[in-house]
C-alpha cells in the first residue's frame, strides 16, 4: 500500500488594516515651537512639513498630522496628549476613521 501526501494550501484573506486620522486642534495657549516639535519626534515630518502643518492647524483651527492604522493613531495621540499636559498644554488630538 503506498501512502499518498495530500496538500492543503488554505487561503487567506488578508486585509489592510483599517486607517485613521489623527487631527490637531488649535488653541491659544499650546506654542507653535512644541507643536512643530511633536510632529518631527513622534510623526517624523520634516521641519518643513512640520512647519506648514502648524500654520495650517492655527490658521483652519485643525489640521490632520497623520493617517495611520488604529493602533498606531491611538498610541501617537496618547504620546502627544501626555507630552502636552508634562507641559501644562491643552493641545488636543482627536482621532476618527479615514474614510
Amino acid at each position: 500500500m503506498t501512502d499518498v501526501a495530500v496538500k492543503v494550501e488554505k487561503q487567506l484573506n488578508l486585509k489592510e488594516p483599517p486607517l485613521y486620522k489623527v487631527i490637531f486642534i488649535d488653541d491659544d495657549v499650546t506654542p507653535m515651537d512644541f507643536v512643530i516639535n511633536i510632529l518631527m519626534s513622534t510623526f517624523k515630518h520634516t521641519l518643513e512639513e512640520s512647519q506648514e502643518l502648524t500654520h495650517k492647524i492655527d490658521a483652519e483651527g485643525s489640521a490632520i498630522v497623520a493617517i495611520l492604522p488604529y493602533e498606531i493613531a491611538e498610541q501617537h495621540g496618547i504620546e502627544v496628549t501626555v507630552l502636552a499636559r508634562n507641559n501644562n498644554y491643552p493641545l488636543q488630538v482627536k482621532i476618527e476613521a479615514d474614510k
